[in-house]
């Protein structure tokens, strides 16, 4: 991983519409201004979700005239996110600004060192520094936040508890979707938890 200046860049004129979108769950350690003409943007979605729960902000900022890409993670192990990412960010015309939730700023940490990338948005996401780990972020939760509802294994396989779901994963988002959510979730390899 890169250093932690380095790698957290955040454009200003996509916050408000993130913040927005999100519920105002946006978290960051420094800022910086992209240039003005960057209208690429790639959503990295977090672990035991897909794609699609990017819906909302995908409408949003098409509507304010960004290219908007949104990265399907195999969910199998880092490097193969982190590839799949990448493989993104080449196909991309010009300026990549990288968006990650949860999981998927982990994702966006390692694949933002492409120089098309110009900058990171962390949306209620992990931010790890060189040496962190989800596993170490995780280990000390702030006061109150709830911890992961991950269930044992199965065929390799982990998964969430639907019925703590909503609260642990998506607390502010609307019920129906968090149910939805829930009972969508993407299995996601046990091979994720020694990379963590």
């Amino acid at each position: 991983m890169t250093s932690k200046l380095n790698i957290r860049r955040i454009t200003l004129g996509l916050l408000p519409i993130i913040a927005l979108v999100f519920g105002g769950a946006l978290a960051a350690t420094s800022q910086t201004s992209a240039p003005p003409n960057v209208k690429n943007i790639v959503l990295v979605h977090g672990g035991f979700v897909d794609g699609s729960g990017w819906e909302g902000v995908y409408n949003i900022l098409k509507k304010k005239g960004y290219n908007i890409t949104i990265v399907q993670n195999p969910t199998i192990s880092l490097a193969d996110d982190v590839a799949v990412t990448k493989r993104i960010i080449t196909a991309q015309d010009g300026p990549v600004i990288l968006v990650g939730h949860s999981y998927g700023g982990v994702v966006i940490t390692e694949a933002g060192t492409d120089p098309k990338v110009v900058g990171l948005v962390y949306v209620a996401a992990f931010a790890p520094d060189r040496g962190e780990s989800v596993e170490t972020l995780i280990k000390n939760p702030p006061p109150g936040a709830p911890a992961p509802p991950i269930l044992p294994p199965q065929d390799g396989f982990l998964s969430l508890d639907r019925s703590k779901f909503a609260a642990s994963f998506a607390a502010d988002v609307n019920p129906g979707l968090a149910a939805f959510m829930a009972d969508s979730q993407v299995p996601w390899a046990c091979r994720h938890s020694a990379e963590w």
